[in-house]
């Protein structure tokens, strides 16, 4: 795991965006934290006006490409897919 703490650092990650389309309405996460040694990422997710929190737990792909799974249908979220927040 040594490569995926190198590759996800919190330092390059931290509060980069991403925004999902569920069908009716936009979802924007912002990365608040990886941890590659448990595997999870912790998210602040906007979703109808509200900001929440949220812990998700990361898995690999035959890529070794970080990504979770989002909503009742599982949507796969990749941790690469997130953009660096611009000014």
């Amino acid at each position: 795991m040594k490569n995926e703490e190198e590759k996800y650092e919190l330092s390059k990650m931290y509060l980069r965006e991403f925004q999902f389309f569920n069908g009716e309405y936009d979802i924007t996460f912002n990365i608040v934290d990886i941890d590659t040694e448990k595997m999870t990422v912790k998210l602040a997710v906007s979703n109808l006006g509200k900001i929440s929190v949220i812990e998700y737990d990361l898995q690999l792909d035959k890529n070794n490409n970080l990504f979770f799974e989002y909503g009742v249908d599982r949507n796969k979220i990749e941790v690469n897919d997130f953009k660096k927040i611009k000014d």
